[in-house]
């Protein structure tokens, strides 16, 4: 008996758990470091899907070079890509394997042809809004200025 009373009595004096001032000084300091880092993050996954966006109008300009080869001039559509539309023996395709990306947003790619800016074509995306313009991370990244 002695000794279990000596137990509860015991368990009874000890504190389990953190005080609310501690919780709230762990909360400031968390927020405190959101607000520092969190605008580096964001502006290095701009960045990471801007050079993504490029690596994947490189690849599509790759393609569409294959695609000249084999056919004798540039298709009419990025389908043409993946499909013989015009029923060419010479078509060697399909010459992107994984199909037609779209850009980091989700957006197809936008190709037209002839080039508007001194290019054969212009490949290019919209950016983050899917709207022609912008400006950060909404502006239209482009094939024309890679060069």
């Amino acid at each position: 008996m002695k000794i279990k009373s000596l137990i509860s009595n015991r368990n009874a004096h000890q504190q389990t758990g953190f005080t609310l001032s501690q919780l709230l000084i762990v909360l400031a300091i968390l927020g405190l470091l959101v607000m520092l880092v969190g605008p580096r993050c964001m502006c290095r996954d701009q960045q990471i899907q801007r050079k993504t966006t490029l690596v994947k109008i490189a690849d599509i300009e790759t393609a569409l070079d294959l695609y000249r080869l084999d056919i004798h001039e540039y298709p009419k559509t990025l389908d043409a890509l993946i499909k013989n539309e015009t029923n060419s023996p010479r078509w060697q395709g399909p010459y992107l394997k994984k199909g037609i990306p779209n850009d980091p947003w989700g957006n197809p790619f936008q190709y037209q042809i002839p080039g508007r800016h001194g290019n054969d074509y212009d490949l290019f995306s919209y950016g983050a809004d899917g709207q022609l313009g912008g400006e950060g991370e909404d502006a239209d990244v482009v094939n024309w200025q890679v060069k």
